[in-house]
Order: structure tokens, then sequence, then C-alpha cells
């Protein structure tokens, strides 16, 4: 029986084959094939009604009276096509989606997968699959409003630093934040650093990576963090200002002055958009890439950022408009250790001595030598990288030591026992000692008149005129 009708669904051939799910298309050819068979509609008429030729009207009508309803549907109809994704490559997919590749995006989820599952397909297989699975997250973006700013022709003109704070470890270790420094030109990273906090020492190493690797560059952009500038920087008076008051330099102010690197100040974040843009990646894929390679520590993730950095540029950087790059070398007078530490100012009190953190110090050459600094004399205190420190005056390295005013008194034996020797007298000098003749001259006088006086009365006293 065969069912005529517009609203049909189902129409049983008369070849007995099954059933035919028609579509509206295959619906419409239904109806009008019928009129024509019915002989209540000529050839051409339809023709016109589906927009065919006479030939191939003539066609499907042969078609239809030998096969059936059969012959108006598709013949690929049910049938799997060869490019189909294979059931099981499609179960895998949606069992490393739950599992190791858990929280990756579509693109990030196929490099990984045919970088280690050798399952090769493309990011829009990937979304599909999982669309059908009902575990895609779909991500809303906000429409842009912004301009995009024109990418600097160099590497090394301009580069973009920031840190983000972000559970990293997914858990598995402590918190930390991600330091990174990223060019404007191509948006390849140029350092990446762990530490357990945003801070200078994440800053400085990330600044280590990019000078010994490239070179100085001219520019920095930065945020306005008190890390970068000082907060008393907008509080000068316009009177302050003309006098000639400046604001003191921060610690990564100073080593940027020292590298004549220009400090540019971001006053939002759309303003260093690559960057924040980077972190959103990084956010999306670094998490993933240490989870399979089990990282848990800070340690190793950093020794992790080594072999990612690389990878990364790979796969986003692009190509400078001028291949020139615009870093300029370091000079051989240029020491990172030095230049790449903390200062503190403090001066010499006596004895190559100083005072820090209520430490005494003692300044001391590279032989060993105790260095002969005048009390007064300034000293820069450098704490490094590796949480050392040592001193620097006018140009010369100390190392420094810790410094007691007490002397120290070592142990000894004791003594076998010994029979104690009498007190002697105080010595004292003879009164016609040189530095007493004054007084023994004086002593003499006095004695002589003395035994004068005393002659004269005995004298007196036997003289015959004396009284009876």
């Amino acid at each position: 029986m065969i069912l005529s009708s517009l609203n049909a669904t189902e129409i049983m051939s008369p070849m007995n084959k099954g059933d035919v799910v028609l579509t509206e298309k295959v619906r419409k050819r239904v109806f009008v094939m019928d009129q024509l068979i019915a002989r209540q509609i000529t050839n051409a008429q339809a023709a016109k009604s589906l927009g065919l030729s006479v030939r191939q009207i003539r066609r499907i009508k042969k078609e239809m009276l030998s096969s059936g309803i059969q012959a108006l549907g598709h013949g690929n109809a049910g049938r799997r096509p060869k490019h189909a994704l294979d059931p099981l490559a499609a179960a895998r997919i949606i069992e490393l989606a739950q599992t190791d590749l858990k929280d990756a995006n579509c693109t990030h989820m196929a490099e990984l997968m045919a970088e280690r599952c050798h399952i090769s397909v493309s990011p829009r297989t990937v979304q599909r699959t999982l669309k059908r699975a009902g575990i895609l997250r779909s991500t809303k973006r906000a429409p842009r409003h912004t301009r995009m700013r024109e990418r600097k022709p160099q590497l090394g003109i301009l580069l973009q630093c920031d840190a983000s704070p972000y559970d990293w470890l997914e858990g598995r270790g402590p918190a930390m934040s991600l330091h990174g420094v990223i060019d404007d030109a191509t948006g390849a990273i140029l350092g990446l650093y762990f530490r357990p906090q945003e801070d200078i020492m994440g800053y400085l190493h990330v600044f280590r990576q990019v000078l010994e690797t490239y070179g100085i560059p001219l520019c920095l952009y930065s945020d306005r963090h008190t890390m970068f500038f000082s907060p008393k920087k907008d509080k000068l008076t316009i009177e302050e200002e003309l006098q000639g008051k400046q604001v003191n330099l921060t610690q990564i102010g100073r080593i940027l002055d020292e590298l004549q690197i220009t400090h540019i100040a971001a006053h939002s974040p759309q303003a260093k958009g690559r960057i924040e843009r980077l972190w959103q990646t990084l956010q999306s894929r670094l998490p993933i890439e240490m989870r399979l390679a089990r990282i848990n520590t800070i340690e190793a993730a950093n020794e992790f950022l080594v072999e990612y950095i690389p990878r990364y540029n790979t796969r986003f950087a692009v190509l400078p408009a001028n291949e020139a790059p615009a870093f300029r070398p370091l000079t051989p007078d240029m020491d990172l250790d030095v230049i790449l530490a903390t200062r503190k100012h403090r001066q010499v009190l006596g004895g190559s001595v100083i005072s820090c953190s209520g430490v005494k110090l003692r300044l001391v050459d590279a032989h060993g030598r105790i260095a002969g600094l005048k009390k007064g004399d300034p000293v820069y205190v450098l704490t490094h990288m590796d949480g050392s420190i040592s001193a620097l005056c006018r140009g010369q390295r100390y190392s420094l030591a810790e410094f007691s005013s007490t002397p120290v008194v070592e142990e000894s034996a004791p003594a076998a026992a010994t029979v104690p020797e009498p007190a002697k007298a105080p010595w004292k000098p003879l009164d016609s000692h040189p530095w007493k003749r004054a007084s023994y001259e004086r002593q003499q006088r006095i004695q002589q008149a003395r035994e004068a006086a005393k002659s004269q009365n005995t004298q007196d006293a036997c003289s015959p005129l004396a009284a009876p």
C-alpha cells in the first residue's frame, strides 16, 4: 500500500522492502508523482512543480513504477559514511575528555591526542563528538568593543610583563604565581617562572631569562604595582616638582634605569591585552600539561617550563614584520649578579663593619682580608636571586661575614697545680728619679735647713755667755 497524503511519514513500498522515513522534500515528490501517475497533471507540470527537467520526471516515474516509493529516497540513506569517525575512537575521545584530558578545550585536546594517544582527529570532530555525548562545556565570549592595537614591527621593541596567581597544580601542590614576559611583535613567551606569590624575585628570574637569551629590550610594559612604581610618585606637589624633587625608584625601577630600558605603565588590563590573553591560554593548557607530566612541586614546575616554552612558541608565535631583532647586547662590564639584585643602603660603622637587619657584618675581600673602609663610607647590601648576600662599595664587591664585638676565648686544658708565688710589692721609683728631681731637690733644701738650725741651737747652748 502506498500512502500519497502529504502528512504521511512512513510509506510501505510495493516491493515490501521496509519502511522509508520521508523528509518534507521527498513527501512533496510523492504527492506530485502520485498526481502524475494518476494522470491528473502532465510531465511538464510535474517538472515545474519539483524544479526538475522533463527527462528527470520520466526517469523518476519509471523507477517509482518498478521499485516503489524507495526510488524517491536517497541511495545512501541509512549507510554510515566512509569518512565517519570510528565508534571506538569516539568512545576513546569521550573517555579522555572525562579523565586525563578533563577541562581541555577541543583544539588542545586534539593536539594532545595526536601527540600522546596517536588519535588524529580535527578539533571540530572532537567538538561534535563531545556535543553529541552531552559533556561539552560551552564558553561564552564577551563581545569585543575595543580596537586591536597594531603589533610592534620588531622583536624586542616592546615587552609586556605580569604575574598570574592560579591553581596551576590543581590541588596537587602548593599555591603558585606564574611570572611571565611576552614579546609584543611576535606573541612569543620570552620567560616564565613560578614563585609562591607575586614578588620581585619572580620578575628578576624572568628578566634574567630574557637578558641572557635575547639581550636588552627597548621598552617594558607593566601595570602600576608598587613593585614597579612608587606609590608616592603621584603625590608630589607642583612646587616640589619645580624644586626638582624626585621620588626614589623601586628596586625594579632602578634595574630598568640601569639597563636603560624605557618603563611604560599600563592604566588598565586591556592596555596590556596580549599578556592577559596569554594567561587565559596558559590557564587552559598548562595545568593539563603538568598533570600529564605528573608535576606536583614548584621546583619540578619550573624545570618543566624550560621545555614547554619552545613548544608554546612553535604553536602560537607569529613572525614579526621586520625580522631584525631590536635587542641590545649586554656589554662585558654588565654583571647580572650585581644588576639583578635588591639593594639596601648602609654606612660603615668603623672597622669595615655595617649593621643590616639587626646583625653586624664585616666586609671581606676576595682574599679573605678585611676591607679597608673608613667610617661613614656608603655601602650597598645586595640580596641575590639565590638568597645569598654580598656588599658593594665604590664599584667593588665584598663578601659579608658575621661580626661579634666580644672576643671569642678558646677553652684550654686545665693546668697542673702549682705553688702560688708571693705577691710582689709595687715598684716605687727612687726619690732621685728624673721624674721626681724637683721634689727631691726641694726636700734636700728643707733637710739642710733643718740640720743647720739644729747645729746653731747646739752651739748657743754650749757658749760661756749663756744665761745660768
